[in-house]
């Protein structure tokens, strides 16, 4: 099973394995408040597209399509994510944005979904 969920939410048990795919450290978190399993930033948009996308809402369908290419680069990393899906059970893919719909960890759970 594959969950996005933000880092700054309470980790719960049913999260699995714990996925922070942010290319930043979430302001304001210590690594204990965040029970992370493993920090993937290699994963997270390049700093080119999460600086142009700047969460405005007119540049998703843009940033959606440029973060799908940049993820066709990425097929070990992805193959990666799997795994750790399938050894588990359930990934939490973490993300620090406030729009919990138009963000990275969104768009990575549909390409693994699909993959």
């Amino acid at each position: 099973m594959l969950r996005i969920k933000r880092v700054y939410d309470k980790p719960a048990k049913e999260d699995g394995a714990r996925v922070l795919v942010d290319r930043l450290w979430p302001r304001g978190m210590t690594k204990e408040a965040v029970k992370i399993d493993l920090w993937m930033k290699e994963v997270a948009p390049s700093d080119a597209l999460r600086k142009s996308f700047s969460h405005d809402l007119e540049k998703w369908p843009e940033f959606q399509e440029r973060y799908r290419a940049e993820l066709k680069q990425k097929n070990e990393l992805l193959a990666k994510l799997k795994k750790i899906e399938k050894e588990h059970g359930t990934l939490t893919l973490l993300f620090g944005a406030k729009d919990q719909e138009h963000n990275q960890a969104v768009v990575l759970a549909e390409v693994l979904k699909r993959g």
